[in-house]
């Protein structure tokens, strides 16, 4: 699973990063560069900063620190020697490598007519692994049927970044595609036509147009395509059951998330948010659950004892009705399928 990454970095930190621990190896989440600065790691939902020696420390004095030389070399290679070819990606801020990683980018902004035409000076990177977790969304399943109408309710992931929202979405994809309703052949049902807009090639993590990650035998996946093209793109021309979506916000996405929504067709999409009162803070999210776009919120939570879910029914104009579970709401996930360390 790093070996996709690994390739990827100065033959230095390669080695360094080789020599951690075993635990903290398995369970790594971002590997942080920094020009000149101490290299971070994080993992197990803390982050630790990485000494010269391979072991880890809580503070950075005596931590390893990347050269210039170092952040160009890894530049060179997640770009393929080939800035101009990367120009979109380096305007988003990122780059997705084989394997569904992605590599967040800081650096000196390129600026024309007021918009940020792209980033240069780079000199910090953000490598966020992703892992496939088959079973993370198995506690899930069940709580996105609509069993008086026999389809998919549809419903809206919410958490803050790194809570591991792409793996469980990844999953349900997965699940839904199979008819896996209770994480298992147990809990079979009739599977789904699943139609993924995977704009930043996470959820797939497609090569030459073919998923490298389990989504299912009945996905269809649209891969580096922007969400409201892609699912607008799906719905004409694959006739999805399910629309799934990952980091939703922008107006253009909620546009999509309505047409699909009066063509009967359930979505499941992620967005950035810590709650269901967050979430009306934005304008696009506010509309899309005022419209009745969205059945059901799922709010994620990271604690120390793992992570913690709340499903919340909703009635039209995205009022709360209450929650799917019992006491206050919150529950645990099942064993650890969905990620110690909510990668994503």
């Amino acid at each position: 699973m790093l070996t996709n990454v690994f390739q990827l970095l100065p033959l230095d930190i390669r080695s360094l990063l080789e020599r951690m621990p075993q635990e903290p190896l398995e369970s790594l989440e971002e590997i942080r560069i920094r020009e000149d600065r101490p290299l971070e790691i994080s993992c197990g939902g803390e982050s630790r900063f990485v000494a010269a020696d391979g072991c880890l420390v809580q503070e950075p004095d005596g931590a390893y620190r990347p050269s210039a030389e170092h952040c160009r070399k890894l530049l060179e290679k997640i770009t393929n020697y080939s800035l101009y070819a990367m120009e979109e990606e380096l305007r988003r801020g990122y780059i997705t490598v084989a394997g569904g990683h992605r590599i967040g980018l800081a650096g000196r902004t390129i600026l024309e007519g007021g918009a940020v035409r792209g980033i240069r000076d780079i000199g910090g990177f953000n490598i966020r692994i992703a892992r496939e977790r088959i079973g993370a969304a198995s506690f899930l399943m069940p709580k996105l049927m609509d069993r008086n109408r026999d389809r998919v309710f549809s419903s809206l992931l919410l958490a803050p970044p790194q809570q591991g929202k792409t793996t469980l979405v990844r999953d349900i994809a997965r699940s839904l595609s199979y008819g896996f309703w209770k994480g298992g052949d147990t809990g079979r049902r009739r599977g789904r036509k699943v139609g993924i807009v995977d704009e930043r090639s996470e959820i797939a993590a497609c090569v030459r147009g073919v998923p490298t990650f389990d989504v299912g035998p009945r996905s269809d996946v649209m891969d580096a395509c922007p969400k409201a093209e892609g699912m607008m793109m799906l719905l004409r021309s694959m006739s999805p059951e399910v629309l799934i979506a990952d980091e939703i916000g922008r107006p253009e996405d909620g546009a999509a998330i309505t047409e699909a929504s009066h063509a009967g067709v359930s979505v499941i999409a992620t967005a950035h948010a810590f709650d269901l009162s967050d979430a009306r803070g934005r304008p696009e999210l506010k509309k899309l659950l005022e419209q009745g776009a969205f059945s059901q919120i799922v709010e994620l939570r990271r604690t120390r004892e793992g992570v913690m879910h709340r499903v919340i029914q909703l009635q039209m104009r995205g009022s709360p009705q209450g929650s799917l579970d019992s006491g206050n709401g919150w529950s645990s996930l099942a064993g650890e399928q969905l990620m110690r360390a909510g990668t994503p």
